[in-house]
C-alpha cells in the first residue's frame, strides 16, 4: 500500500494554476458576502427618506445583522469542521443570497431587521470556511497571501456596495439594490456547486473520502494510486475537536488575544461602514459623495491588505500588523482633529481611504493569522470563534456609532475609532504564535512517507 503525507504534498509543492483558480472561486464568495453585508449601510439614507425615520431607528436593524453574523460565524466554523468546508460555504452563500432578495420586499423596520438577522447567519458562516478552504488549498509559504487575498474580498465587496449604492440608488431605489445583491450570489453558488472541491486536509481526515482526495490531488499535479493511505504528521493532534480545544494551555493566550483583536477591529470596521455614508450626507456632501465615502473606506483596505499579506509572507505578521494598526490610529486622530464639514470632499475621501484602508487591512490579515495559529482539525472552529466574538463588536457598533455622533458629531466618532484600534494594537502585540518570517519557515521534501506494504 502507498502512504502519502498530505501535509508535505500540499505545503512544499508548487502553487499551481488550478490551486489559484480554487482560491479565486472561494474569494468570489467573499466578494459577494462583503457586498451583501454592506448594502444596508449604503441604503440607510434612502430608507430614512422613504420611511420618514431618523438615523437611530436603524441602529437595531444594523445590530440584528451583526447578531446573525456572530451566530453564523460560530455555527459555520463548527459545521465546516464536521461536515466539510465546501458544504458549509455554499450553504452560507445560498442562504444570504435568498434572504437579501427578500429584503427588497421589506415594508417596515421590523421586517427589515428580521431578514437582516437571518441573512447575517449566512454572511457570518461563509468567512471561517472560506479562510479554512483557502489556507488548505495552497502551499504553506503562500498561505498568508492566499487567505488574505480571499478575505480582502470583504472590503472589496464593500467597495462594490458603495459603487452600487451610488449608481443604483438614485436611479432605481433601494429595493433594486437588494434585489441585484441577492441574485448574483445565487448564480455564483450554482456555478461553484459544480466546480469547487472539498478541502484536501478535510478529506484526508475521513478515510471513506480518500478516493475523492486522490482524484483532487491528481488535478493538483500529484499522481497517486487509488489505494493510497494518507497521513498528516505536520498537523498538531487534537483529541476532541471542539470549541473547548481552543482554550487548552497551548492555544489559550492566542485565542483570547485573537478574540479581543477581532472584537475591537470589527467594532472599528462597522462603526465606519455603518455610519460613514450617513455622516457624510449629514455634513451636506450629498448622496453620491456619501456612497463614494463608503467605497474608499473599503477600497483602501483592498490595497493595504494585499500589500500587508505580501510583507507578512516575507517579514512575518507581528511587525507588519502592528504597523498597520498604528497607521489606522493616526488616521482616526487626524480625521477627528478638525470638523469634517470644514474639509473639502477630496481631503475627506483621502483620509477615509487611509484610515479605513488600514483598519480593513488589519482585519483581513487577522484571518490569515488565525488560520496559522490553529491546526486543521479545529481551524474553521478557531477562526469561526474569533470571528463570532468579533461580531459582538459588530453588534455594538451601531449603538456605539450612534452614541458618538449624537454626543460629539463626526469628530467623536473618529476618536472612538482611534481608541478601539489602540486596543487592537495591544491585543495583536500579545499573540505568541505570529506568522514567522519566510526565512524562519522550515522546508521539507515533497513526499515525506512513501512505502509499499
Amino acid at each position: 500500500m502507498h502512504t502519502a503525507d498530505i501535509g508535505t504534498l500540499l505545503d512544499e509543492a508548487h502553487w499551481s494554476g488550478y490551486q489559484k483558480l480554487l482560491v479565486a472561486g472561494t474569494a468570489l464568495t467573499i466578494i459577494l458576502d462583503g457586498l451583501d453585508n454592506q448594502l444596508l449601510g449604503a441604503a440607510v439614507p434612502a430608507l430614512m427618506r422613504e420611511w420618514g425615520l431618523p438615523r437611530p431607528a436603524f441602529a437595531s436593524v444594523l445590530a440584528a445583522g451583526m447578531v446573525g453574523m456572530m451566530l453564523g460565524g460560530a455555527a459555520g466554523g463548527f459545521i465546516g469542521d464536521r461536515i466539510g468546508r465546501r458544504v458549509a460555504l455554499l450553504g452560507s452563500v445560498i442562504s444570504f443570497g435568498l434572504l437579501t432578495v427578500l429584503v427588497s420586499f421589506a415594508g417596515n423596520v421590523t421586517v427589515l431587521g428580521v431578514l437582516r438577522f437571518l441573512a447575517g447567519l449566512g454572511l457570518g458562516g461563509a468567512m471561517p470556511n472560506a479562510a479554512a478552504l483557502s489556507s488548505e488549498y495552497v502551499p504553506r509559504r503562500h498561505r498568508p497571501f492566499a487567505v488574505t487575498l480571499t478575505i480582502v474580498c470583504i472590503p472589496l465587496g464593500g467597495t462594490l456596495a458603495g459603487l452600487f449604492g451610488a449608481e443604483i440608488l438614485p436611479r432605481y431605489g433601494w429595493r433594486a439594490l437588494f434585489l441585484a445583491g441577492g441574485i448574483v450570489p445565487l448564480v455564483l453558488a450554482a456555478v461553484l456547486f459544480l466546480v469547487l472541491p472539498e478541502s484536501p486536509r478535510y478529506l484526508a481526515r475521513h478515510r471513506r473520502r480518500w478516493p475523492e482526495l486522490v482524484a483532487l490531488l491528481g488535478r493538483l499535479g500529484h499522481a497517486l494510486p487509488i489505494e493510497t493511505t494518507f497521513v498528516d504528521p505536520t498537523e498538531k493532534a487534537v483529541s476532541h475537536p471542539s470549541a473547548g480545544a481552543l482554550f487548552v494551555p497551548e492555544f489559550r493566550r492566542d485565542t483570547l488575544a485573537l478574540c479581543a483583536s477581532f472584537f475591537f477591529c470589527l467594532l472599528s470596521v462597522y462603526i465606519g461602514t455603518n455610519w460613514v455614508p450617513s455622516l457624510l450626507a449629514g455634513a451636506n456632501f450629498g448622496t453620491e459623495i456619501a456612497g463614494y465615502g463608503l467605497t474608499v473606506f473599503n477600497l483602501g483596505g483592498v490595497v493595504g491588505a494585499v500589500l500587508g499579506a505580501v510583507i507578512i509572507s516575507r517579514r512575518g505578521s507581528r511587525v507588519t500588523m502592528l504597523a498597520m494598526a498604528a497607521g489606522a490610529i493616526a488616521g482616526g486622530l487626524i480625521l477627528g482633529s478638525v470638523p469634517i464639514s470644514t474639509r473639502s470632499a477630496a481631503s475627506v475621501l483621502v483620509l477615509l481611504a487611509w484610515t479605513g484602508g488600514l483598519i480593513n487591512a488589519v482585519q483581513t490579515t487577522m484571518y490569515a493569522l488565525a488560520a496559522h495559529v490553529y491546526p486543521a482539525a479545529i481551524r474553521a472552529t478557531g477562526v469561526g470563534t474569533a470571528v463570532a466574538v468579533g461580531r459582538i463588536g459588530g453588534v455594538v457598533s451601531p449603538y456605539a456609532g450612534s452614541w458618538a455622533l449624537d454626543a460629539g458629531g463626526p469628530s467623536q466618532l473618529f476618536f472612538l475609532i482611534a481608541a478601539t484600534m489602540t486596543v487592537v494594537f495591544t491585543a495583536l502585540a500579545s499573540v505568541r504564535n505570529h506568522i514567522p518570517r519566510a526565512a524562519m519557515v522550515p522546508a521539507g521534501p515533497i513526499v515525506a512517507d512513501s512505502a509499499a506494504h
